[in-house]
C-alpha cells in the first residue's frame, strides 16, 4: 500500500526543513578550504543542513577560473542532494578600486552570493574594505570587525548583511557587529566560513553564538530568516 503523508507528517517536514543550518560562507579547495565540493555538500546534508553556499577565496588571479566551475558544480549536486547548494564567491584581499567591478563581474559569471572579505582584526585587510564592499553592493560583508557605525548605517541602507562568524579569530569582534547592526537596523547573518567539516555546525550552536554576540533572544530569529531569504531568493532565480 502506498505511503500517504498526514498533513502533520507535512507540516513536520516543513518544520524540520525550516530549523535546518543555512550558512552563506564556506570554502572548498578550490582556495583554501580542504575539501572537494562534493564532499562538503555531503557533510552538510549528513549534518543537517538545509543550504549552503560554496564562496571560495577570489581575486582578479582565479574568478575566472572557479566561478564556473562552483557554479556547474552546485548546479549538479542540488539535484542530487537534500541541500540546497548555491554558487558564490568571497572576494579576498582586493585593492579598493577593484572591489566593484569584482563584485560585478562574480555575478555575471554566475555567483549567486557575493561575499567581500571584511575588516577583520585577525587578517591585515585594507582600511576601507569594509565601506568599499558595502558601496559595491556585495551581498554579505563577511567578518566586518570594528565596522564603524556609519558603515553599518551605510550596509542598511543598501542592504548589505553584516555576518555573525563562527570562525575562531573573525569571532573576536561578534559582540561589535552585533552592536552596530542593532544600532543601525542593519541585517545580520550568522555563518561559519566553514574551511574543513570540523566547522560545520547545527542551528542550535548557531543560536548560541549569536546569543553570546549579544543579540536579543526575540531578534534570533530574523538573523535566520535573513539566511532563509537568500536561499529563497536563489531557489526562485533557480525556478524562473
Amino acid at each position: 500500500m502506498q505511503n500517504v503523508l498526514s498533513v502533520f507528517d507535512i507540516f513536520a517536514e516543513i518544520s524540520v526543513c525550516y530549523n535546518a543550518m543555512i550558512d552563506l560562507h564556506t570554502h572548498t579547495l578550490f582556495s583554501d578550504g580542504v575539501l572537494l565540493p562534493a564532499e562538503l555538500v555531503q557533510r552538510a546534508a549528513h549534518a543537517g543542513y538545509r543550504a549552503i553556499a560554496l564562496t571560495d577565496h577570489m581575486d582578479m588571479s582565479n574568478i575566472d577560473f572557479i566561478i564556473p566551475r562552483i557554479v556547474e558544480a552546485a548546479k549538479a549536486l542540488s539535484e542530487h542532494s537534500p541541500v540546497q547548494v548555491i554558487p558564490g564567491a568571497e572576494l579576498t584581499h582586493l585593492p579598493l578600486t577593484m572591489i566593484a567591478e569584482h563584485v560585478a563581474k562574480a555575478r555575471k559569471l554566475g555567483a549567486r552570493i557575493v561575499i567581500v572579505h571584511g575588516e577583520t582584526i585577525a587578517e591585515p585587510v585594507i582600511a576601507g574594505t569594509n565601506r568599499a564592499g558595502i558601496e559595491a553592493q556585495a551581498d554579505i560583508l563577511s567578518h566586518p570587525g570594528l565596522i564603524s557605525i556609519e558603515d553599518a548605517a551605510l550596509a542598511q541602507k543598501k542592504g548589505v548583511a553584516l555576518e555573525i562568524t563562527a570562525r575562531k579569530g573573525h569571532s573576536l569582534t561578534n559582540g561589535h557587529v552585533a552592536k552596530v547592526a542593532m544600532a543601525t537596523g542593519a541585517a545580520m547573518v550568522i555563518n561559519t566560513d566553514c574551511h574543513g567539516p570540523e566547522d560545520l555546525i547545527s542551528r542550535e550552536r548557531a543560536a548560541v553564538i549569536l546569543r553570546a554576540a549579544g543579540i536579543p533572544e526575540e531578534s534570533i530569529e530574523t538573523v535566520f530568516m535573513n539566511s532563509q531569504k537568500f536561499a529563497d531568493n536563489n531557489q526562485e532565480e533557480l525556478d524562473a
